[in-house]
């Protein structure tokens, strides 16, 4: 059921952008004119995101995730049968607001009916999809577009999603942890509106330029908002966001890492396709079959990674792998215009490999001390970290470039600014690297072993049972 949650959501954050010029067409419009189907999504999905906490606690998750996801379909299939402009960005917003609320329930489910060191196992499947649909996504939107229409982009979620909500009615537990109190409106407000703000801003500083006026007043205004948000949910009782949480290091050390790490990861997955597209003039399916080798190198590491972290802890997973992906991605900063498609797909597959050793290990680790009545917290914070540093990375992608492009030829980077772009991702990577090796991960290691597992094995057994 997560499997298939996380998939469809993360290939439709992804395909979207493969059917803007078909939709372009079709409505008569330029492609640019098409950025509110893209960017409403990311905004739209932030927003939704403080109040999932709330309401898995006060309906429970079983039920709020299926009514999302419920809520999802019949976005998708809005969205395929829009007759304009106006509509379809007003169906990819439920669909993002729906996704903002899929995410964190999906999470909060799995990781309150598994312990620690079941967690670890289960993470070996959770990350296919995780890499498999951000890779699959170019290439199924491209098949989808060419022989049959840019409505399929939109409907290809039904057929996926529907037994998925069959499966979810028939055998998914509808156990309820603790009720929460009453519900933090202004700290909805505030956190909606802050994320909402500063995703738009980061989404559209690329397209706009950093300096417009639009990008300026979100950021800016998004900040304030953030300081705010933080303010007052520190003060409140029982505040919407659980702030408090990052008191306890790991939690906050691993959220942190997920934070700045994901920028050169996801900045390398963005910044492949352009160099190849832009910098070689290679074809959109050269460019997608050339990036795909990365999954297969994840998938490979997570066993690995799986089977060795109640021994090593993640700690030196995590190191390890940043400092693979850091080495990668120097590498990649040797390419230029006369690099060979193989050897990328090469690189690719190493930064796969380095790649498998971050995303599991953080996100167990980030669990691992928190207490059981505050996970649906701890996911809801974690999905807005992982939100915020994936869509970091494409902004300091584009940075990167800007600052290394003459600007004579500003649409047309040259091949040294992919380079000057990889390396500057490449110490991006090699700083958190250095970070992670401080990480105190013994709580997360006894859990894994099932050391503090002990006091709490009844709610497990019974939550599990209940579950299967």
């Amino acid at each position: 059921m997560c499997v298939c949650v996380t998939f469809i959501a993360i290939v439709d954050g992804a395909i979207t952008t493969v059917a803007l010029p078909s939709i372009a067409r079709q409505f008569r419009l330029t492609t640019a004119a098409l950025d509110g189907v893209v960017v409403a999504y990311p905004v739209c999905l932030a927003m939704a995101i403080p109040a999932s906490a709330w309401l898995v606690g006060r309906c429970g998750a079983k039920r709020v995730l299926l009514t999302a996801l419920t809520g999802f379909l019949g976005s998708s299939l809005l969205c395929g049968a829009a007759a304009g402009l106006g509509q379809l960005v007003a169906f990819r917003a439920l669909q993002g607001l729906s996704a903002g609320v899929l995410f964190p329930a999906s999470a909060s489910l799995l990781f309150s009916t598994f312990n620690s060191s079941e967690q670890v196992r289960i993470s070996r499947y959770m990350i296919i999809p995780q890499q498999i649909a951000p890779a699959a996504a170019p290439i199924l939107g491209g098949l989808l577009v060419d022989h049959l229409s840019w409505r399929w982009v939109f409907y290809v979620n039904l057929p996926v999603g529907l037994p998925a909500v069959l499966f979810g009615v028939l055998f998914l537990s509808g156990h309820c942890g603790p009720r929460p109190g009453r519900f933090d409106l202004r700290g909805l407000l505030l956190s909606a509106a802050a994320l909402g703000a500063v995703m738009f801003g980061i989404s559209e500083g690329p397209n706009r330029g950093w300096s417009s006026a639009g990008v300026v007043t979100a950021l800016v205004l998004g900040a304030v908002l953030l300081a705010a948000t933080i303010a007052f949910e520190l003060r409140t009782a029982e505040p919407l966001l659980k702030l408090r949480l990052f008191a306890d290091r790991l939690f906050r050390d691993t959220n942190l890492i997920n934070l700045v790490g994901l920028v050169p990861i996801l900045g390398a997955m963005y910044l492949g396709p352009l160099f190849l597209q832009q910098g070689q003039g290679r074809t959109a399916l050269e460019s997608g079959t050339s990036t795909f080798p990365e999954a297969f190198g994840v998938l490979l590491t997570v066993q690995v990674a799986g089977a060795l972290y109640a021994r090593i802890g993640p700690r030196v997973i995590v190191g390890c792998g940043l400092a693979g992906v850091s080495a990668v991605l120097l590498l990649f900063a040797t390419c230029d215009e006369h690099t060979g498609l193989w050897t990328f797909r090469g690189y690719m597959f190493l930064l796969g490999l380095a790649m498998g050793g971050v995303f599991m290990p953080t996100t167990v680790a980030s669990l691992a001390t928190v207490a059981r009545p505050d996970l649906a917290q701890a996911s809801t914070l974690n999905t807005v970290v992982r939100q915020t540093g994936g869509a970091l990375a494409p902004a300091v992608v584009t940075m990167a470039l800007v600052m290394s492009t003459p600007s004579a030829a500003a649409a047309d980077p040259p091949v040294t600014a992919y380079q000057h772009a990889y390396l500057a991702l490449a110490a991006i990577a090699a700083a958190t690297a250095v970070f992670a090796f401080t990480v105190p991960d013994g709580p997360a290691r006894d859990a894994a072993r099932g050391t503090t597992v002990a006091n709490r094995s009844t709610p497990f057994r019974r939550q599990r049972e209940n579950a299967r």
